[in-house]
C-alpha cells in the first residue's frame, strides 16, 4: 500500500481505532464494541470490516480481526496531509494557529525542544 492510500474518513478511522485498541479481536466481539462505542448495527460493522480489508487496513482470518497498518502510520500521514494542505507545509504556521496565543507550560516547551 502506498502512502496516498492511508487516508481514512472519520467513521473508518473510528472503526479502525476500535480494532487498534482491542486487537486481536474476535469478529463477534468487534460487532459488540462497535455497537457500544459507535452505535453501529452488525451489518454496518461487517460492511466496514470488508471495506477496510479490501483497502488493506485490516484482516479477518478465522473470525479473528487484526490491523495490517499501524495507527501511528495513519496518524503521521493525516498530520502531514493536514499541515501541507492547510498551512502550505509550514509547521511554524500550524503551531502558531494551534496555540492561538495560548501559553504553554515550561515542561511542554522543553518537550517540544526535545522533539525539535
Amino acid at each position: 500500500m502506498n502512502d496516498q492510500n492511508l487516508k481514512l474518513c472519520e467513521s473508518d478511522y473510528r472503526f479502525m481505532t476500535v480494532i487498534w485498541e482491542n486487537e486481536p479481536i474476535q469478529s463477534g466481539k468487534l460487532v459488540e464494541l462497535c455497537n457500544e462505542k459507535l452505535g453501529w448495527k452488525k451489518p454496518t460493522t461487517y460492511t466496514t470490516l470488508k471495506k477496510m480489508s479490501e483497502k488493506g487496513f485490516a484482516q479477518n482470518v478465522d473470525t479473528i480481526v487484526t490491523s495490517l497498518i499501524p495507527k501511528e502510520k495513519v496518524q503521521v500521514f493525516a498530520s502531514e496531509h493536514f499541515v501541507n494542505h492547510t498551512f502550505d507545509g509550514s509547521l511554524p504556521k500550524f503551531l502558531v494557529a494551534f496555540f492561538g496565543g495560548k501559553r504553554i507550560s515550561e515542561s511542554e516547551a522543553e518537550e517540544l525542544k526535545k522533539l525539535i
